[in-house]
């Protein structure tokens, strides 16, 4: 599956995994927070983003493995996918109990509702790829790129967040 996308793959794959990097010497940073509070937002937030970039390197990993028949990188993927819903089920339910009060509107949708579609779309993908139907390639790579990218949105979302209510000082 990965002839022609060995670049791809490897750069997603690469960037993903420095994201996860950098996202840990940001929960280092922020340890003088108050503890109830930012272990409360670091496993509503900040654990799905870090499992979404976790499953950008595991699938780029997957589809890399030289000599794997279609049916054991679609096992993969869907491995991968399932457990993403299961993580978006997670964050859906715990955004939506959540005792802080409100959250923002958009904390529901971007980071419960369009991850599951895209592993969704992965779940379609990896039907794609066992039945090496041409387009699962494409599919592939458009729903990993956009997962990329929206975990990096939030990952700054919640970098900001921690920013804008003192990540560094202890909570009154």
């Amino acid at each position: 599956m990965a002839h022609g996308w060995t670049s791809f793959y490897s750069l997603i794959g690469s960037a993903a995994a420095g994201l996860i990097g950098l996202i840990f010497i940001v929960i280092t940073l922020s340890n003088g927070r108050g503890r109830p509070s930012s272990l409360r937002a670091f496993a509503l937030y900040m654990t799905p983003t870090i499992f979404h970039f976790g499953a950008a390197l595991a699938v780029s990993a997957f589809i890399e493995i030289p000599g794997d028949s279609p049916p054991e990188t679609a096992a993969g993927l869907g491995l991968v996918a399932l457990a993403g819903l299961a993580c978006c089920l997670r964050s859906a339910m715990g955004i939506l109990r959540s005792p802080d009060g409100a959250p923002h509107w958009s904390d529901f949708w971007l980071y419960a509702g369009a991850p599951a579609v895209l592993y969704a779309g992965l779940i379609v993908a990896a039907i794609g790829v066992w039945t090496t139907a041409d387009w699962s390639p494409r599919l592939t790579a458009l729903t990993l790129l956009v997962l990329l990218l929206l975990a990096v949105r939030n990952a700054w979302d919640t970098i900001t967040w921690i920013a804008a209510s003192g990540g560094g000082s202890s909570d009154p």
